[in-house]
């Protein structure tokens, strides 16, 4: 049987590249801008969905499942952010965005079960994303000063979660080019 390349690491840097980029943003660091539009659209996005399509041949329910619906969530935020620009569609106020994030951070929370008999790495980004899904729904449903303070938080948050995401999605194309395991990432739990 041919051996078939790993489509995971693709997918956690996709994510974790555009997590941490957003994030800086969020933290106060860089302006929302083309740059992160275009990295949601094609590396969140698209990247993310092409792993999940790779994932779903090999079998891996849970990988598939992840990989296409955070990809999905990517070009969804996209859309949002770039419609009302056009004149096509009204921009949703904060209440609906944080409705939007907070169906996103019950969907990881039911992810985050799912990585129970998984290495540390997966289950820590998995945790650290419901964290971020949660902050950034408080940071749409307070008051002005309030918001900035989690939009804050949560932009730093976002960036450990997204930076954990980089380094297991490296530490798996490493270790297998290598052999042995020179980044770990903890071992299977179960």
């Amino acid at each position: 049987m041919e051996k078939t390349a790993n489509p995971a690491p693709l997918g956690l840097l996709g994510f974790g590249m555009t997590t941490v980029l957003l994030n800086l943003h969020n933290a106060g660091v860089i302006p929302l801008s083309a740059m992160i539009l275009a990295m949601g659209a094609m590396v969140g996005g698209a990247a993310q969905i092409l792993a999940g399509l790779l994932e779903f041949r090999r079998g891996n329910t849970f990988a598939t499942t992840a990989f296409t619906a955070y990809g999905a969530f990517w070009v969804s935020l996209v859309i949002i952010l770039i419609l009302p620009k056009t004149g096509l569609a009204e921009k949703p106020d904060d209440l609906a965005m944080g409705w939007y994030l907070l169906l996103w951070g019950i969907f990881t929370a039911f992810m985050t079960l799912g990585t129970l008999r998984s290495n540390r790495m997966l289950q820590f980004v998995f945790a650290s994303l419901t964290v971020l899904f949660g902050l950034l729904v408080l940071h749409k449903w307070f008051d002005t000063a309030t918001s900035v303070t989690f939009q804050r938080i949560a932009g730093w948050e976002g960036i450990v979660c997204g930076s954990s995401a980089i380094y297991l999605g490296m530490a798996e194309v490493v270790n297998e080019q290598l052999g042995r395991t020179v980044l770990p990432i903890g071992a299977r739990t179960g």
